[in-house]
């Protein structure tokens, strides 16, 4: 493995952590170079001590992470790539165009049995392509609508749960008080294949039918996005969707000028760390079907084949045996807020917090995105761009049926 070299960009959020011990030639050393999104406050901190702590536990190899925001790390990644400077390991939410393109190595080559053990079947099942598992989950999330307590207190308002209800608290809220805003919505590139999980799911579409079809311009599609549309043109909603990411709106909840949002698990944990306090409810997703869909997202490593040796396969696998320590794994889980992807530590965490146990309840109800079909980085791309072109005005039917033909065929 060569050391990368780290593609500094003013758009890019990114930092190079490399601890390397002095005590130890550099010859001498196995090379371990891991990209890792950028979760909230604490990620980068925590893969700062993880670098020191990993390298002076193991002199003969020299680990370095790159921690890049969700916003830039797509493109830092397919920049690499396409240099022929493809990280060693990565930490990112996709996988599917990577292997169609045999970019990976089948997870199983690089992470020991016992760590391969500890993962819930269900999570790696969502890796898997004709019989071959291609990434481990990192962690997971799962989605729920949280509400200012007092805010719909004040304002008379009822928690909705059905879409009708939505807009008339909507409403309600904005006759209240217009400076807050009563829903947020992110359509931005950090989440706006979320945005259309919500309402489409909850409108009894979605990406694909049950037999894994696309059917991304569906009657209840359009719908569905058109719904979510009009909330931003009736003001309900805070006032640029395609630039107020999920961080910006969890940032306005926390200083109560949002009422309602859908967000994940890890909400409460980022608030608190922002310094701020909210009487928040938490409830189902509002839906139009009268069966409410929460979403379900995971997040995975995954090896590029770089012509591995015998000795760096090793390095490798004492790399994600490290991070899969159950002590360290769960702090890392914790430490954000999220859920556990191994057996292990949601055992842990369930007997440490009965809220934790019940959003790990929810993930076995939670519908995932179909990121084990080869189209899906381009699927969720492309929803982001009907999202952000409907708020220019554009037309949601034609939209997606664009997007249809495009992805289909």
């Amino acid at each position: 493995m060569k050391m990368k070299q780290v593609l500094a960009t003013g758009a890019a959020l990114s930092m190079a952590l490399s601890m390397a011990p002095v005590t130890a030639s550099a010859a001498d050393k196995v090379d371990i170079n891991v990209i890792a999104a950028q979760y909230g406050q604490q990620t980068a901190d925590w893969w700062a001590n993880f670098v020191t702590e990993f390298n002076e536990a193991n002199p003969d190899i020299n680990l370095n992470v790159e921690v890049v925001s969700w916003n830039d790390i797509y493109t830092v990644v397919n920049t690499r790539i396409a240099n022929g400077e493809a990280p060693d390991v990565l930490n990112i939410d996709v996988f599917a165009d990577y292997q169609a393109d045999d970019l990976l190595l089948p997870i199983q080559d690089v992470v020991s049995e016992e760590t391969y053990s500890k993962m819930y079947d269900a999570f790696l099942a969502q890796s898997e392509v004709d019989g071959t598992v291609w990434a481990i989950p990192d962690l997971a999330s799962a989605r729920a609508m949280y509400y200012n307590k007092d805010i719909l207190d004040a304002a008379g308002v009822e928690v909705p749960t059905t879409w009708d209800e939505l807009k008339a608290a909507c409403e309600a809220l904005k006759a209240y008080d217009d400076s807050i805003y009563p829903w947020g919505i992110d359509m931005t590139t950090d989440e706006g294949q979320a945005a259309f999980a919500y309402y489409t799911w909850n409108n009894g579409g979605g990406f694909v039918d049950n037999e894994g079809n696309w059917t991304l311009n569906s009657e209840q599609n359009v719908e569905a996005i058109q719904y979510a549309i009009d909330l931003v043109n009736s003001g309900y909603t805070n006032t640029d969707p395609a630039n107020d990411t999920r961080y910006d709106l969890q940032d306005m909840f926390g200083a109560g000028k949002v009422a309602m949002l859908i967000a994940p698990n890890s909400l409460p944990t980022y608030i608190a760390t922002g310094g701020n306090e909210v009487n928040y409810g938490v409830a189902s997703i509002p839906s139009n079907t009268g069966e409410s869909v929460s979403a379900g997202v995971m997040d995975r490593f995954m090896c590029f084949d770089n012509d591995y040796s015998d000795d760096e396969k090793v390095a490798i696998s004492t790399f994600f045996d490290y991070f899969y320590d159950d002590a360290r794994y769960t702090e890392w889980v914790d430490m954000e807020g999220f859920l556990p992807a191994t057996k292990s530590g949601g055992e842990a965490l369930a007997a440490a917090n009965e809220d934790m146990a019940s959003w790990i309840d929810i993930l076995d109800s939670c519908k995932f995105y179909p990121t084990a079909k080869a189209e899906w980085a381009d699927v969720k791309q492309g929803v982001i761009n009907v999202e952000q072109n409907a708020l220019l005005g554009g037309d949601v039917q034609e939209l997606l049926d664009d997007l249809q033909a495009e992805i289909a065929g």
